[in-house]
């Protein structure tokens, strides 16, 4: 929603879409980089604390951005306010996802993820019709203004909402002196002193975060592929139908894929899931016809949701539990990145050949995900480092 409310609000003020782009990509690419920092900052201070100073500065971006493209500033200033803005916004995909795995059971939480896989697929169909629609109706800067508003509110409740969320990493206790114990009392060992683990330092983290880069790879590629089918049409209008059908079928798909009680392990399914992904959208290479186009955008977005929702559940069997906010950013940011590539790289076969190619780009996308899968299957396979579950187990044999 933020990144269409930009475009739309700098192409509206300067009449540049080639503007309106470099902002908003700056924009997205800063949040990019950002999101892991403020991911372990939660995990060190708690996501209370740093979501309630984000938002502030995100206010603050915000207004910057706004004012600065009221006043038609120059490009570099926009790009300033753009950066401020995407550095404080928090992933709140990767925060919700580790609150949902302290709040709910184990045997649940794949259950808890498609829930939110849902949730985010009607915010895709919905947010940026209710954007283009603010800023089309009401001003151009409606849409942007309602966005902070929603990520200013958002911030507020979910960090007074203090039952989900996870246990902040404290620094370790100070190791008890020796000679200071009594003489009868028996001998204890000293608690050794060992810096939190951080999720980069777990392979499989490493795995899932390449195959998101190549499912946002694919991702994007195919919204480039679906805009410039519509174009080749004569009919761009179908472009927001096809990628909104996308939508309903991932929808669709989380809701089934939730609700079964899958035997098979999750690495094997994330491996399934990848397949089917890549498979779903080699169709859209040969399709001539709109009417075609519209069943196949539905079968390419099937497998989404589940792809998904097997990565968040590896993800949290994998990472440290004192580090999930900052894996789950890890993999958001991979996610996006993968998508700006995707984008871009459709984009360009698209112009210089035909939709057919951009599509050819997402399968390459699907390949690197399902290869990266099947490949990394035994780091996708361990548990979660061993060192935390032995230490808690000593602490209950204690």
């Amino acid at each position: 929603m933020r990144a269409i409310s930009c475009l739309l609000l700098v192409s509206a003020f300067t009449g540049s879409m080639a503007q309106a782009g470099t902002v908003a990509a700056a924009m997205l690419v800063s949040q990019g980089v950002a999101s892991p920092v403020l991911g372990r900052l939660a995990d060190r201070l708690s996501q209370r604390r740093v979501l309630l100073t984000a938002c502030l500065g995100h206010a603050a971006g915000m207004t910057l951005l706004l004012v600065s493209i009221g006043l038609r500033a120059p490009l570099w200033v926009l790009i300033v306010a753009a950066v401020a803005t995407g550095c404080s916004s928090v992933s709140f995909t990767s925060f919700m996802r580790a609150r949902w795995a302290t709040m709910v059971d184990k045997g649940l939480l794949r259950t808890a993820y498609a829930l939110e896989s849902m949730l985010d697929d009607t915010i895709f169909l919905l947010g940026p019709l209710l954007v283009t629609v603010l800023a089309s109706a009401v001003h151009p800067a409606a849409g942007l203004a309602v966005c902070a508003l929603l990520t200013t509110v958002g911030s507020i409740f979910v960090a007074l909402h203090s039952q989900s969320e996870p246990t902040s990493q404290q620094a370790p206790e100070p190791t008890p002196d020796p000679e200071s114990e009594p003489a009868s009392g028996p001998a204890t060992a000293p608690a050794p002193t060992r810096r939190p683990e951080r999720a980069l330092g777990v392979p499989g983290v490493w795995v899932l975060m390449i195959a998101y880069a190549g499912m946002g790879f694919q991702f994007g590629a195919v919204d480039v592929t679906m805009i410039a089918f519509a174009e080749e049409q004569h009919a761009s209008g179908l472009s927001g139908v096809f990628l909104s059908l996308i939508a309903v079928g991932s929808l669709i798909a989380g809701v089934v894929y939730g609700a079964v009680n899958w035997r098979l392990p999750q690495a094997q399914l994330l491996s399934i899931t990848t397949g089917l992904l890549t498979l779903g959208v080699i169709p859209l290479a040969f399709v001539e016809s709109s009417l075609l186009m519209a069943f196949l955008a539905v079968v390419a977005g099937i497998a989404i949701s589940p792809a998904l929702i097997a990565g968040s559940t590896l993800l949290e069997s994998l990472a440290p539990k004192g580090s999930l906010s900052e894996a789950f950013s890890w993999l958001t940011s991979a996610g996006a990145l993968g998508i700006a590539s995707g984008t871009a790289a459709g984009g360009q076969l698209a112009e210089a050949s035909s939709s057919a190619h951009a599509a050819w780009a997402g399968v390459a996308g699907g390949v690197v995900a399902l290869a990266l899968s099947v490949a990394g299957q035994p780091a996708l396979r361990r548990s979660r480092p061993a060192s935390e579950p032995a230490s808690k187990k000593m602490a209950v044999q204690k």
